[in-house]
């Protein structure tokens, strides 16, 4: 069946009526198409993170050339979100979604048969243009198909895959790169994507389209800003940040691209988003909410599996479960979350306990320390997830309430790129911030350690020992490596605890939505 037209386009108000805004005989056929496509998208983000050193060897890159397998990706994904909202309407969500599922599973093949780092950097950025579209797309079907009554529970159920997606990748690609090859990594996309075509091939309806001229000065300064962004938050921590001229360049770069971007969607003809979405207050203050979202989540979920392995000596897949823990938590308060939602309780007063929650839990995970325990690791995960999956469902709910159905693809775009850039910009802040802590931590603990330092060891005749001496001195510089970097961690995880506190604020700028009428 055919969608029905799209009411907000002659003005009309959002729906209030407890019906989807697109009818299809079996909902759970689309469901099941649109999770699998977005997992599919979201494992692929993180899956080849622990492949790159084999990748490296088999296609004979260098250390510094190979991170581009991860970068290409990721500025291919940003730069093309942007026009999603443009080509759904131009082409239809049908052929949008079901386009894309196909070219992201051929170019995954490509990536998987490279023979070279020129190759597999191209493949991977075809690669990133083709899922750029499955994640906003997927979640605008998704509200499509479903009443508004439903839409907390849709939004829950997309909302454990977005948050499982990136937990199960790593673990996922370290079995199939240790038992396999990294060449699978990329080719189990295509038994993922061949079923996810099918079902929505066969279940999902064809949609309306609307001519709406592309805004290509728009989507070139938006690209370069996305472009120029990415650039400095990668190569920043090769070339010593803003002591070196190539980042200064990047950074003026954004700025003066950001800045004509704006001006161009508020003076512009037929801008690149509507301006409707930016006359919705929910929907501004939930981007606000979600680069905090991006920011905090990715950036923790970066610095656990370092820290676990490194500092305390859990194996990858032990790190993977207890990562998995965080998963559990969130699939647990999303349920929860969207029930409430359905009892008529205010999402903002859920947001606000959810990021109250996540404070908690980076409260916790600043008093650790290298004795800490399993269960102090696992407890403060769940408690995190449980706090996330408070925020996620809410915020998605409130974000979307006061929005017409046929601005919901270009939406999602929007609430999507905030999350992409929120955990971007975290991931580089914070592994920034704890390389600077640690460099402090260990200048200020080696200040301390003198010849009457220690009761156990006369340190100032360690010297006369030669090669043992010089061992011992090498052990202590170890430890002292160790403790430093476990500061590290501590203060990283003391500021995402304030910045989350700091963000709780902004929701009382944002409305209730209107009740729904059964």
């Amino acid at each position: 069946m055919v969608a029905s037209a799209p009411d907000a386009a002659s003005g009309t108000a959002p729906q209030t009526e407890d019906k989807p805004h697109v009818e299809v005989a079996s909902p759970a056929l689309v469901i099941a198409g649109v999770m699998l496509a977005s997992m599919m998208q979201l494992i692929d983000a993180t899956i080849a993170n622990v492949a790159i050193p084999h990748m490296q060897t088999s296609l004979g890159a260098a250390p510094d050339t190979i991170t581009w397998v991860l970068t290409s990706y990721i500025i291919a994904s940003a730069v093309a979100l942007p026009i999603t909202g443009w080509l759904g309407a131009r082409i239809g969500t049908r052929r949008l979604i079901l386009g894309s599922i196909g070219a992201f599973v051929l170019t995954s093949v490509a990536c998987g048969a490279a023979q070279g780092l020129g190759d597999m950097v191209v493949f991977r950025t075809l690669q990133g243009v083709a899922g750029a579209f499955l994640i906003p797309v997927g979640q605008a079907v998704m509200l499509d198909i479903t009443p508004r009554s439903k839409h907390a529970q849709m939004m829950g159920l997309w909302g454990a895959g977005v948050v499982l997606g990136p937990i199960i990748g790593p673990v996922l690609g370290g079995y199939l790169t240790e038992y396999w090859s990294w060449r699978f990594v990329f080719y189990i996309n295509v038994p993922l994507g061949a079923v996810a075509f099918a079902l929505l091939l066969g279940a999902m309806p064809a949609t309306e389209t609307r001519k709406r001229p592309f805004d290509l000065l728009g989507f070139a300064l938006i690209s370069v800003m996305l472009a120029s962004m990415q650039l400095l938050l990668d190569r920043g921590p090769h070339v010593e940040w803003f002591e070196s001229r190539e980042c200064w360049i990047y950074l003026l770069v954004c700025l003066c691209s950001a800045w004509m971007a704006v001006v161009h969607i508020i003076t512009g003809k037929h801008p690149l988003f509507d301006r409707a979405l930016f006359a919705d207050r929910n929907l501004v203050v939930a981007v606000l909410f979600l680069l905090v979202v991006g920011f905090v989540m990715f950036s923790s979920m970066a610095l656990l599996p370092p820290m676990l392995q490194g500092l305390l000596g859990y194996d990858a897949i032990d790190t993977g479960l207890i990562l998995m823990m965080r998963g559990i938590g969130v699939i647990g308060s999303m349920q929860i979350a969207s029930l409430l939602i359905r009892r008529q309780v205010d999402s903002r007063i859920l947001v606000a306990m959810g990021f109250l929650i996540t404070s908690w839990s980076f409260h916790m995970m600043s008093g650790w320390s290298l004795q800490v325990g399993t269960w102090e690791l696992v407890s403060s995960g769940l408690v995190q997830g449980l706090g996330i999956g408070f925020v996620f469902i809410p915020l998605n709910t409130l974000a979307f309430a006061t929005l017409p159905p046929h601005l919901r693809t270009e939406a999602s775009s929007i609430t999507n790129l905030a999350r992409s850039v929120g955990s971007s910009v975290g991931i580089a802040v914070m592994a920034f911030l704890l390389s600077r802590s640690i460099q402090v931590s260990h200048a200020d603990l080696g200040a301390h350690l003198t010849a009457g330092s220690s009761s156990a060891v006369d340190l100032s005749s360690l010297d006369r020992f030669q090669g043992l001496g010089k061992a011992a001195f090498v052990l202590m510089d170890v430890e002292v490596n160790r403790q430093a970097a476990m500061i590290g961690y501590i203060n990283d995880y003391y500021m995402l605890m304030w910045l989350v506190l700091a963000a709780v604020p902004m929701i009382l700028l944002m409305k209730k939505p209107p009740p729904q009428r059964k």
